[in-house]
């Protein structure tokens, strides 16, 4: 399984969003109330990455969720999942399209 930091506040937030002008990341926008959610977490965990990976739980922190939202200018769903380079998102996708085989394609993709 693949470890993740979670993210609980918005300096930690900001720090990570800056961070990502030198090396990407991936983030997942994850309600623990939802089982297409927990499906998403699944598929998250399971993805072998050299990428640092992230976690929001929408509910517990929902400021820093909307903050995500706000600085990535993408409509918010629940579960989501980014992959942020230079403080955009430069791909993105919801519910069932998270998986691990399109998570590792779209690390693959970004990183030519």
């Amino acid at each position: 399984m693949t470890t993740y930091t979670e993210i609980t506040t918005l300096p930690q937030w900001e720090t990570i969003l800056q961070q990502s002008k030198e090396k990407p990341f991936l983030l997942l926008k994850h309600s623990t109330t939802c089982p297409v959610s927990a499906a998403a977490y699944r598929e998250f965990t399971s993805a072998e990455t050299e990428l640092d990976m992230y976690l929001v739980k929408v509910i517990e922190s929902r400021s820093v969720s909307n903050e995500i939202g706000s600085n990535l200018s993408v409509q918010h769903k629940s579960p989501q999942l980014f992959l942020v380079s230079n403080e955009e998102p430069v791909w993105h996708t919801s519910h069932w399209n998270i998986t691990e085989t399109n998570i590792i394609e779209a690390i693959q993709h970004h990183q030519g």
